[in-house]
This record gives C-alpha cells, sequence and structure tokens, in this order.
C-alpha cells in the first residue's frame, strides 16, 4: 500500500529521504488609487513576523490554490475588496537565518470594486506611493518598490536576511 505521507520522489523511488513538501508560499499585492496605494499596517497580532511594518495585501496559499486564486481570496477576505484587474509584477524569494524561506508572488492592481472592511491584521491605509519607503518596511521592500515604479515586465527578487538586515539581494538572477 503507497504512503500517501510520503513525497512523489519517496513514493517513485522507494528511497526514504527529507524533501520539503510544502514551501512557504504567499502573494501580495499593490492595490492602487488616485497615486496611492492601500498598505496594511500591521498592528493587531501579537505574535506576527510584520509587526509594526507597513506592508501589501495578502498572504498564504492554501492548500491547492493558483496564485491567483490566493491573491483574490486573500484581498477580498484582508479588505471586501474584489479585484477586477491584476498584474503579476515579480516573484521574490526571502531568506533568511530566523524563518522559514518564502516565495512570494507580487502583484499589483487598480482597478477593483466593493467597499473597504475592517481588517483583523491590521489598519488599513492609503498612502501616497512617494511617502510609503518613509514608513516601517522591510529594506528588501523599497528594492521591490523601486522595480515597480522603474519596470513594467515581472522580475524576479532574492532577498536574505540575517535578522531584520538584508544582507544579500540578486535581481533577476544577478547579484547587486
Amino acid at each position: 500500500m503507497e504512503n500517501s505521507n510520503k513525497n512523489s520522489y519517496e513514493q517513485n523511488s522507494g528511497y526514504n529521504v527529507d524533501i520539503p513538501v510544502f514551501s512557504n508560499m504567499t502573494t501580495l499585492c499593490y492595490i492602487e488609487k488616485d497615486g496611492k496605494y492601500l498598505m496594511l499596517h500591521r498592528v493587531k497580532k501579537h505574535s506576527d513576523i510584520n509587526k509594526d511594518k507597513w506592508i501589501g495585501i495578502g498572504g498564504h496559499f492554501e492548500k491547492n490554490e493558483t496564485p491567483e486564486e490566493c491573491l483574490l481570496r486573500e484581498v477580498k477576505e484582508e479588505t471586501g475588496l474584489d479585484l477586477i484587474s491584476y498584474a503579476l509584477r515579480g516573484i521574490i524569494t526571502f531568506i533568511s537565518d530566523k524563518w522559514q524561506t518564502e516565495y512570494m508572488f507580487l502583484y499589483t492592481s487598480d482597478n477593483y470594486e466593493g467597499t473597504i472592511k475592517e481588517c483583523d491584521e491590521g489598519n488599513l491605509e492609503w498612502v501616497e506611493i512617494d511617502k510609503v519607503c518613509d514608513l516601517p518596511i522591510w529594506e528588501g521592500d523599497k528594492i521591490f518598490f523601486k522595480l515597480l515604479n522603474e519596470r513594467k515586465d515581472v522580475f524576479t527578487l532574492k532577498l536574505r536576511y540575517e535578522g531584520d538586515k538584508l544582507v544579500e539581494t540578486a535581481i533577476d538572477g544577478r547579484t547587486v
């Protein structure tokens, strides 16, 4: 009988190896209106890696979700809004000595419907795009905000942290 707890390599090879079956995958969206981004100030959860930081809207994949399904669900859950259109802008790899590697699909949207509701993860606020980097945000976020502003194509970004300090950056596979 086949063990459904084994990953596909174990099932096909007969070898018992330690290959992670799940990864830490997330989406993040910056919703734009009138030169402002809808930002989430993470102040409501006590044990939160983003505590007191300002971030976009998003979260973790649920089982069998596509990036788009995760994006639409998270935006609806956190804001009450339904995205009408959106664009994949980047794929970001966060590496840290303090948490599991995270793979994030970064989106932007400027077309949505609905009314913003209260968020149980923090306070939602429209922030002028040119003021976002003045807020308490992750150092690496400043890099992808710059890329969002300068580029229209999809980029990849690797951000490696030691604690809260950004120690390595690569854009499209090239160390910067």
